[in-house]
């Protein structure tokens, strides 16, 4: 199991973040993740991140789907891999109904069928083929008037980026094992990896790809303390959002996970406090148990023992989500030192 390093929509907050990403590259992480909603964009992130390391990748986990045109992913992708010498991994998601019709202005029904024919089209972009598809939602070109069958000028420097694919329904991890070559999971626990590990399988022998390669990447809060409860203290805010307040009450992915693994009224009341816009009330819902599955809290003996399991449960990327963001720099560098420590200790270092 490597680890990495998710930045997640953060990193514009601190300007000493570039500093964390070559400490993390001197570490030795294999990635930089950074991601997007509907404040920083993805690619400038990532793009700066490049043009200040040399040997770590870097990977947008995620862009989201709705917000560009396939094609002009295929540009973006081609562009940041030739930019960073081959360190770009492209993560996709198709974000939620919310972000989806309110910030960009696309519908959102039938996710999965518009996925599955934009990375069919990123593809065709990256062999530089010429672009000539009629989906149910992407016609290129479009039927009647004057665009053309067009191929990517640029001239890549792999034919294939390394693609991931952010997911939670059955459907959607059987999508991603199916196409893509990695999976970006938040809120992995070894009770459901059995349940999500399945339908990648079912992906995967369905195109014919069960010899291949496939990276679980799962995205886990990080906290040090000799004090596991009081570690996990710091993770309850970033919890009580996602569970509570990342989505509506008919459409929230991250309170479907709680759900399926077992904290179905913890989850409910989570999601009424902060709806209702009790957020404190919403933290002090948070179970210790519900952190303690999906974070790396407490000591480095500890945390070393939580990466043995999440390795056991099929994880190959830990990508590591720094819950001191408000503290100093030399305090986060030693949350990555201790992280690795507790990884070289955990026996499933690679």
């Amino acid at each position: 199991m490597r680890l990495s390093l998710n930045f997640g929509q953060d990193f514009l907050a601190r300007a000493d973040n570039t500093a964390l990403a070559q400490e993390a590259e001197n570490l030795g992480f294999s990635v930089c993740w950074a991601g997007e909603a509907y404040g920083v964009d993805a690619v400038s992130v990532l793009a700066h991140i490049a043009a200040h390391t040399s040997t770590i990748d870097i990977g947008s986990a995620i862009l989201q789907v709705p917000a560009r045109t396939p094609a002009m992913t295929g540009m973006t992708a081609a562009s940041l891999d030739l930019l960073s010498s081959g360190r770009f991994r492209l993560g996709l998601g198709s974000s939620g109904p919310q972000v989806s019709e309110g910030w960009h202005g696309v519908p959102f029904g039938r996710p999965l069928a518009r996925s599955r024919e934009y990375v069919d089209i990123i593809q065709r972009v990256l062999r530089r083929e010429r672009v000539a598809v009629q989906g149910s939602h992407y016609t290129l070109p479009l039927p009647g008037g004057p665009g053309l069958a067009l191929k990517l000028i640029l001239h890549p420097l792999r034919e294939r980026v390394p693609l991931y694919l952010a997911a939670t329904g059955p459907k959607a991890l059987e999508l991603a094992g199916e196409v893509a070559d990695g999976w970006l999971a938040l809120f992995y626990s070894a009770d459901q990896a059995d349940y999500a590990l399945r339908h990648i399988a079912a992906g995967r022998r369905a195109a014919g790809r069960e010899g291949e390669p496939f990276d679980v990447v799962a995205t886990v809060p990080v906290a040090v303390h000799d004090d596991a409860a009081l570690a996990a203290d710091m993770v309850r805010d970033y919890v009580a959002l996602y569970v509570g307040g990342m989505g509506s009450r008919e459409k929230n992915y991250y309170n479907e996970i709680a759900v399926r693994a077992g904290f179905e009224e913890a989850a409910r009341l989570i999601q009424d406090k902060y709806l209702s816009g009790d957020k404190a009330g919403a933290r002090r819902a948070v179970p210790f148990e519900l952190i303690d599955q999906t974070s790396l809290i407490g000591d480095e003996a500890r945390m070393a023992s939580r990466m043995r399991d999440f390795a056991d449960a099929g994880v190959t990327t830990l990508a590591l989500k720094l819950m001191d963001e408000a503290g100093p720099l030399e305090a986060r560098i030693n949350t990555l030192r201790t992280a690795v420590r507790a990884w070289e200790k955990s026996g499933v270092a690679e």
